[in-house]
């Protein structure tokens, strides 16, 4: 919600106030002033006029998930497990999942309460690198590289995909970065090509990568610093 209107809404607060009070340096959001009355306020962020709380912060919560095998990017599904199974259940109504891995797929996931936070880490229009080690059915050929850096055409969304860096680690197994994050993406720009994805796995996106010391299906709160790195 706006800052501006959080302050409106306060009974005793008119919009013309509200401006003036943003103007004198009166507001406050998690203990800063703030004088920009357009801002994006979530509601895990606190607001004061002066000391008068008028709205409190909620808890917010971060998840780095190490995703195994088998298991749904969903909040529930009657065929298969999902990724919520792995995670305490009093936690579990109040996150979302920021940028999804088919069941196949291992790796990197992300769990968190905070809608603002989490599109930021997954718009594609901001661009954000998500990292994948990826194996193939046949040898990556020599061009491969070269397409993904120029871009893939797809058709049904009618367009070409960002540009992305091909590491080759060997006949079969690449880094790919990508910076966008569409429906079954990577396996469809290798499709692309004439080949085919036997393994895919998130390693990093953006600043946050996935701790190694994090065992399959296990997980961890973020810390300050990596929350922070998304923006």
């Amino acid at each position: 919600m706006k800052l501006s209107r959080i302050l409106s809404n306060q009974n005793e607060v008119s919009r013309r106030q509200a401006n003036r009070l943003l103007a004198a340096g009166r507001v406050f959001i998690d203990g800063g002033v703030c004088r920009e009355g357009g801002l994006d306020v979530s509601r895990f962020r606190e607001v004061r006029i002066d000391q008068d709380i008028i709205q409190c912060a909620e808890p917010a919560h971060y998840l780095m998930l190490h995703k195994p095998a088998g298991y749904l990017s969903a909040t529930q599904d009657e065929q298969h497990p999902t990724v919520m199974e792995l995670i305490e259940s009093g936690l579990r109504p109040q996150l979302h999942i920021g940028g999804r891995l088919d069941r196949a797929s291992t790796g990197l996931l992300i769990l968190s309460s905070d809608g603002l936070w989490s599109r930021r880490l997954t718009e594609p229009r901001i661009k954000i690198p998500k990292v994948y080690r990826v194996k193939t059915a046949q040898p990556i050929s020599p061009e491969t590289a070269e397409r993904f850096a120029e871009g893939i055409w797809f058709d049904y969304e009618q367009l070409t995909t960002s540009p992305a860096h091909l590491d080759q680690l060997s006949d079969h197994e690449a880094l790919l970065t990508i910076f966008e994050g569409r429906y079954h993406q990577v396996k469809r720009m290798f499709h692309a090509v004439g080949n085919r994805v036997t393994s895919l796995h998130r390693e990093s996106m953006g600043d946050l990568k996935l701790d190694p010391t994090l065992a399959v299906g296990g997980y961890r709160h973020l810390t300050t610093d990596e929350v922070s790195s998304v923006g």
